[in-house]
């Protein structure tokens, strides 16, 4: 009679290594996202839908460059779920006409199009790391109005640009102040 004996082979258990490895780059997450500057344990709460901050006519005096509403709250937003955007309408309030020169915004994850009528012009970014923001150079008739068309990426910043995020577009005519649009945002994973 033969008798075999089976030896069980030892087989490794890496299910600790892998718990051990997730925990570690779930900390460094938390760390990044806590040194983040402007990061503040109790962040007030933003709004959960959309809301404007509306004014009859906003613009310093002697300023023919007026709009309806210079400030947007998006509320949370997901970046999972893409891009988000807003339309800031303004008007020529002046008797003659005006020059629109620049656009631009103040980071790279916001893009801004000049709108007049049917005609889009351009795409405007934030000026600096080597780029230059091309001149617009399109006019604006008097009690003509037009609008920037502002999209704001949440996930341009990865998991560093989670958390309350504001920003501001300035359209700059060629004579007077600078008119700025600024929204603010709650980026969620």
């Amino acid at each position: 009679m033969t008798r075999s004996a089976t030896i069980p082979t030892k087989r490794s258990n890496s299910t600790p290594l892998i718990a051990g490895i997730v925990l570690i780059i779930l900390a460094l997450v938390i760390a990044v996202y806590v040194a983040k500057p402007g990061f503040r344990t109790a962040a007030p709460a933003i709004a959960p839908t959309p809301v404007a901050t509306q004014a009859a006519s906003v613009a310093p005096p002697n300023q023919a460059l007026r709009a309806k509403e210079t400030n947007f709250a998006f509320g949370s937003i997901s970046m999972a779920a893409g891009k988000v955007s807003h339309r800031f309408w303004f008007r020529n309030e002046g008797s003659s006409p005006l020059s629109i020169k620049r656009i631009y915004t103040s980071c790279m994850c916001t893009t801004a199009t000049f709108v007049k009528g049917m005609r889009k012009v351009g795409s405007y970014g934030m000026p600096g790391h080597g780029a230059t923001v091309p001149d617009v150079n399109e006019s604006l008739a008097p009690s003509e109005a037009a609008y920037v068309d502002v999209v704001f990426d949440p996930a341009a910043h990865g998991p560093a640009g989670l958390g309350r995020t504001e920003r501001v577009v300035t359209v700059e005519p060629a004579a007077g102040e600078p008119l700025q649009f600024g929204f603010v945002a709650n980026v969620t994973p």
